[in-house]
C-alpha cells in the first residue's frame, strides 16, 4: 500500500493528518493558561457544527458518521452516530506542545465494537477517538520520506503533519496501550479507555501530550498542527454512538514549594472577610 493514498479507508489516518492541513491555522500569538480548542458546550443548538470545526470525509467512503450538537445533562455536546461508516470533524490550529502539554478531554459511548482490534487493520475502528497531529519537519525524514511528502505538497499546496497520537477508546487492550497504527507508524495508538466498565457514562481525560510524543516518537515534538475527533466503524461493519465534551489544552501547573495547589478542575478559590478592630483582614487564600 503507498503511504499516500490517502482517498481510500486503508489510508485514511493519512487523510485526516494531511486534511488538518489543508486549510490556514489559527495561531494564538498571546499566551492564555488555557486554549479552547473545542469550546462545544458554547455553541448554540442552531448551529449544525461547532464553530471552527468542519467535517472531514474520505472519498472512497460513502456512508459518514453523523455529528450534531445535541444537549446532554443541560450541556452542548457532538453527539456521533456511525453505521458502518467513517467521517469525522476537525479543527486547524497551531499550538506549541511544550507550553501547552495538558489536553483535557470528557467523553462517553453508549457501546464498543465486538471486532475492535488496536493491532490489526480489519479491527481498526473506534468508537471514539481523539487525534493529535503536528507540523512536518523534513530534518526527520528520510530522502525516501521527504519525497513522499514533497508530492503530497505538490498536490495538496501544503505539506502533511511530521506524525500524529490517537487516543482512543478500544474495546479489548489494556489501558495505558501505546502502538503503531496498523496502517502507519507515524501514528500512534494510545489506549485512554478500554472495554464495557464505563459504557454509558461522562469519563473526564487528561494526557500530558509532550510526554506522550517523546514516549512514542523518540524525540521532541514540533508545533501540534490540527485536533480531530473521529467516531467510525466502516472495517467493523458494527454501529456506535459516542459523545464529545468540551477539549481544552492548558500550560502545565506550576507548583510553589510548600505551598498547596489545587487544579482548576479539581478545586475551587476561596476568600473569607471578617473586620475586627475596624480592619478587613483575609482569612482564607489559596
Amino acid at each position: 500500500m503507498m503511504a499516500f493514498q490517502i482517498f481510500t479507508k486503508s489510508a485514511n489516518v493519512l487523510g485526516l493528518m494531511i486534511t488538518l492541513l489543508i486549510a490556514p491555522s489559527a495561531t494564538y500569538a498571546q499566551s492564555p493558561l488555557v486554549i479552547e480548542v473545542g469550546n462545544f458546550s458554547v455553541a448554540t443548538e442552531r448551529d449544525i457544527l461547532p464553530p471552527d470545526w468542519k467535517p472531514l470525509t474520505f472519498k472512497k467512503i460513502e456512508r459518514h458518521t453523523i455529528y450534531s450538537l445535541v444537549r446532554d445533562q443541560g450541556t452542548l455536546v457532538v453527539k456521533a452516530v456511525a453505521e458502518a461508516s467513517a467521517s469525522g470533524l476537525i479543527r486547524e490550529i497551531q499550538i506549541n506542545p511544550k507550553e501547552f502539554p495538558i489536553v483535557q478531554w470528557r467523553w462517553k459511548v453508549n457501546n464498543v465494537l465486538r471486532k475492535g482490534d488496536v493491532h490489526r487493520k480489519e479491527g481498526d475502528d473506534y468508537p471514539a477517538r481523539l487525534y493529535i497531529t503536528f507540523e512536518y519537519n523534513a530534518g526527520k525524514l528520510s530522502l525516501f520520506e521527504r519525497t513522499k511528502y514533497e508530492m503530497v505538497r505538490l498536490f495538496y499546496g501544503q505539506y502533511p503533519p511530521l506524525n500524529a497520537i490517537n487516543y482512543i477508546w478500544e474495546s479489548h487492550a489494556p489501558k495505558g496501550t501505546m502502538v503503531p497504527n496498523p496502517y502507519t507508524r507515524r501514528v500512534m495508538m494510545v489506549v485512554v479507555e478500554s472495554g464495557l466498565e464505563k459504557v454509558n457514562q461522562w469519563v473526564e481525560e487528561e494526557r500530558n501530550i509532550y510526554e506522550d510524543y517523546r514516549r512514542a516518537f523518540g524525540e521532541e515534538p514540533p508545533m501540534i498542527s490540527g485536533v480531530a475527533i473521529m467516531t467510525d466503524t466502516d472495517n467493523t461493519r458494527e454501529t456506535a454512538v459516542a459523545y464529545y465534551g468540551d477539549i481544552l489544552l492548558k500550560k502545565m501547573e506550576k507548583r510553589m514549594p510548600g505551598r498547596y495547589f489545587f487544579s482548576s478542575w479539581q478545586s475551587s478559590f476561596f476568600l473569607t472577610f471578617f473586620i475586627r478592630n475596624n480592619k478587613i483582614k483575609l482569612a482564607n487564600f489559596w
